[in-house]
């Protein structure tokens, strides 16, 4: 999961730099679009734990 965070991170990152965006706030989206994607990895966890117990 922290292979697809990071891709996403990039990603973000990528094309925030491509709109125009400084290195500062395209670091601040990228590191924003980590933390969704793990926060949305761990509460699918909890969910599906909760589910299948």
């Amino acid at each position: 999961m922290i292979v697809v965070a990071l891709l996403a991170a990039a990603g973000a990152g990528k094309l925030a730099r491509m709109d125009g965006a400084t290195y500062p706030t395209a670091l601040a989206r990228a590191a924003t679009a980590f933390a969704a994607v793990v926060s949305l990895a761990a509460a699918v966890t909890v969910t599906l734990t909760a589910l299948l117990t």
